[in-house]
């Protein structure tokens, strides 16, 4: 029958104040890992010095170049501001990119080799090699001797070993070494090519030596992005060139190569602008030339023929005003003639110089014609090197179009105001025409004749003089910018602080990162807090890890810690009774199995029986056989006496450890246990058990899995619940929560068992000196453990 509950003093335990940010206890969480942290130490360290012997140490590379701004150079801006073809001012930014470019960086490549590079192995450190090795790669067309091969974009290595100053020996796919002459063609994938020696040979006898050759385009592209270009004074026009190189000698020749390669094609550039528009000079001068001549002859025979000497002065006054306007008409027309050339260059479908916009004065017209000029140059570059079925020249082809097609319609424009200003002159000029009708047709005929000759001379002296200009700063022209600073190379970067102090940062932080995540991802309960925060059920003890699973000697000469916290829960337990003095019936259960049921069964019956108690401890998990232990002697148990097998005394095991300790185990494993605990037999045994013991502890199976623990409720007078740290899942609490608000556990009290306060920073913190440590710990060999 169901045991009537006798009146019990709850014992309660004040409720405390959730305790405030404790940094000694976080510290120790990861103080408890120390292990961890030393090993990540030791790894990251000996990775940076592993990384410090194998890194070669980087040079930064430097030069400053001045780049001509023609817009600055007083000498050439008075003879050139009208030539807009040669007059093409730089601007800095533009200049950089034209550094930068990959045209200029594949000439430096092509020019240095650096595509090949040479590398002497040695273990597992590799020493470059430039300009130093005992070898020289030279590839030639099997096809056309002495004629440089087309390198093939895959990357290829071949590896060999100097022998003496003739031969060595080159590396096989099979790994095997086969000898060779220097200056021998050979043939492999490579294609056809030789090793040619180098005065260095000597100094690398056996010496093995690894040949890389890359992708010219790629070694290119990457020497692009290393280089950079920036400009150190707004208001100067010098730029600073920077390029980090492991080998110092080999970032200044390419710094040196490319101010060289940008000089180069500065000078190419200016030479040809200058030439093309001397070109164009020549031929407006040799045709003014013959114009000139002819209207000289013209006066000459005008003259004779009609006996002509002086001119009245009055009707030179007058003429003076026509001859003024006739100058404008003139200059009109003379700009209506560079209009039409250039209407005429813009119709043709032919391609050629673009012609000067001498006198012409409109910027944007200028602009143009000079884009055009400059397409029409890049154009013949590209011609130069490739057909025109080149897709190349169809990007240029519709730049040139587009160009000619906004020259088109400012022409338009230009031409227009033109003619409406000729309009204009001729009007005016008619009427002073008619002021002087009277004067004789002959000195009109002879001034006309005149003034044709002086508008032909005055543009023959003004394209001369023009002429001479350019022809006198031709060689300005073709001066190459000034360095100011040849490639020099600075100290090497010193990474060995930065090296060890990165290992530093990773192994400290790496370690404290993965406690830190395993702690926060940690879906088990590791603080006291975590229990109060959601149970208000009293804790009557907090038991710490122990490593034996087995019974605690609470009368060792040296007490442990844990012997004197089931001393704690004792005393708590008798106080939980109050006056009771016999027949105390205590259920023991968790949620989940492996949370210290019966270890703590086993230990508090003991502990009771140290002060005189008369103890029993009932295994009542018949899911499982009861092992054969300490305190069980035989294979019998409930099961037996509940199935009619086994009468009392025959399932009361009494224990070696103490004289007042007994035991009934479970027996032989049940199919229907929770039925047999669902029997009247169950409390009569229990019943007679309380008139023979004072304690009557009851080691229960699972309450969470099965309804086994709930049944066996109906005959205790209190539960002690188990919580075990780190182990007993947080959601476990909600559970527990909803189990003791259905009042379905009498007089539940929680025990919070298998607490490692150094681990998770929870427990008591005891300090007296004769209590000893709960299981000493090797440095590593509880190292996972520890994690």
């Amino acid at each position: 029958m169901v045991k009537q509950q006798p009146h019990i003093t709850t014992l309660i335990i004040p409720e405390e104040k959730k305790p405030p940010l404790n940094i000694k206890v976080i510290v120790g969480k990861y103080l408890y890992h120390w292990p961890l942290f030393v090993l990540c130490l030791l790894f990251t360290l000996s990775a940076a010095l592993v990384y410090l012997k194998l890194t070669k140490p980087t040079y930064e590379i430097n030069a400053t170049l001045i780049i001509k701004d023609e817009k600055k150079a007083p000498e050439q801006q008075s003879a050139l501001s009208e030539i807009d073809l040669v007059n093409s001012s730089k601007l800095i930014e533009n200049e950089i990119e034209v550094l930068k470019s990959n045209r200029l960086i594949s000439n430096v490549v092509e020019k240095l080799n650096l595509e090949i590079i040479y590398q002497q192995k040695e273990g597992l450190n590799t020493q470059d090699l430039y300009k130093t090795g005992p070898v020289k790669l030279v590839m030639f067309n099997p096809t056309l001797p002495n004629q440089k091969q087309v390198r093939k974009a895959e990357k290829k290595i071949i590896t060999i070993v100097i022998k003496d100053k003739n031969s060595f020996f080159l590396q096989g796919a099979d790994k095997k070494l086969k000898e060779y002459s220097f200056n021998t063609f050979l043939n492999n994938s490579w294609g056809t090519w030789k090793l040619e020696p180098t005065d260095f040979l000597p100094e690398y006898k056996g010496a093995t030596i690894q040949i890389t050759s890359l992708d010219p385009e790629k070694v290119a592209l990457q020497y692009q992005k290393a280089i950079e270009i920036s400009i150190p004074n707004k208001l100067a026009t010098a730029v600073s060139l920077t390029l980090e190189d492991p080998i110092a000698q080999r970032g200044k020749d390419i710094l040196n190569q490319l101010i060289a390669e940008y000089n180069r094609l500065s000078i190419y550039e200016n030479e040809k602008k200058a030439k093309t528009t001397l070109a164009f000079l020549d031929n407006r001068l040799d045709s003014l030339t013959a114009e000139l001549n002819i209207a000289e002859q013209g006066i000459e025979g005008f003259k004779s023929s009609r006996g002509i000497t002086d001119i009245d002065v009055e009707s030179k006054i007058n003429l003076e005003d026509i001859q003024q306007i006739e100058r404008s008409l003139n200059e009109v027309d003379v700009k209506l003639s560079i209009i039409k050339d250039i209407e005429d260059y813009i119709n043709s479908s032919k391609l050629g110089h673009a012609p000067a916009t001498i006198g012409i004065t409109d910027p944007a017209l200028n602009n143009l014609v000079e884009n055009l000029s400059r397409l029409q140059l890049q154009r013949e570059k590209l011609l130069a090197v490739s057909p025109e079925t080149n897709p190349d020249f169809d990007a240029i082809d519709r730049q040139i179009a587009t160009t000619k097609t906004a020259i088109r319609g400012i022409v338009t424009n230009i031409k227009a105001s033109l003619l409406s200003t000729r309009a204009k002159l001729q009007s005016y000029n008619n009427s002073l025409v008619a002021s002087v009708k009277n004067i004789p047709s002959q000195e009109r005929q002879l001034e006309s004749i005149k003034r044709q000759q002086m508008v032909k001379e005055g543009l023959y002296t003004y394209l001369l003089q023009k002429r001479e200009e350019i022809a006198t700063n031709y060689s300005t022209l073709l001066t190459p910018d000034r360095v100011v600073d040849q490639a020099y190379a600075s100290t090497p970067k010193d990474k060995k602080l930065v090296a060890i102090a990165l290992a530093m940062v990773l192994g400290l932080g790496l370690p404290f990162t993965i406690i830190f995540l395993r702690n926060t991802l940690n879906e088990t309960v590791t603080d006291i807090n975590e229990i109060k925060d959601v149970l208000e059920t009293p804790i009557i003890g907090e038991i710490s890890f122990a490593k034996s699973q087995d019974i605690i000697p609470l009368k060792s000469i040296k007490p442990s810690i844990t012997s004197e916290q089931l001393r704690i829960l004792r005393t708590n337990l008798y106080h939980l009774y109050g006056h009771k003095k016999t027949g105390k019936v205590t259920l023991v259960t968790s949620s989940v199995p492996n949370e210290g049921k019966s270890f703590i069964s086993n230990n508090l019956a003991l502990a009771l029986c140290h002060i005189g108690r008369k103890t029993i401890i009932l295994k009542t998990d018949l899911r499982k056989s009861s092992p054969k232990d300490v305190l069980n002697k035989n294979g019998l148990g409930i099961t037996d006496f509940l199935n009619g097998k086994a009468i009392l005394q025959e399932i009361i095991n009494p224990s070696a450890l103490n004289a007042n300790l007994h035991v009934i185990n479970s027996g032989t494993q049940a199919d229907n246990p929770t039925e047999l605990l669902d029997s009247e037999k169950l409390a009569g045994l229990i019943n007679a058990l309380q008139g023979i013991y004072d304690d009557i502890v009851i080691d229960g199976p699972s309450a969470h899995l099965v309804p086994d623990a709930q049944i066996l409720a109906r005959y205790t007078d209190a539960t002690l619940y188990i919580i075990r740290q780190g182990y007993t899942e947080k959601t476990e609490l909600s559970f527990i929560k909803e189990l003791f608000d259905a009042e379905q556990l009498p007089n539940p009290q929680l025990i919070f068992n298998g607490i490692q306060k150094a681990k998770y920073g929870h427990g008591y913190n005891y300090k007296y000196g004769y209590y000893g440590k709960p299981g000493g710990q090797t440095i590593f060999t509880d190292f996972w453990k520890r994690f």
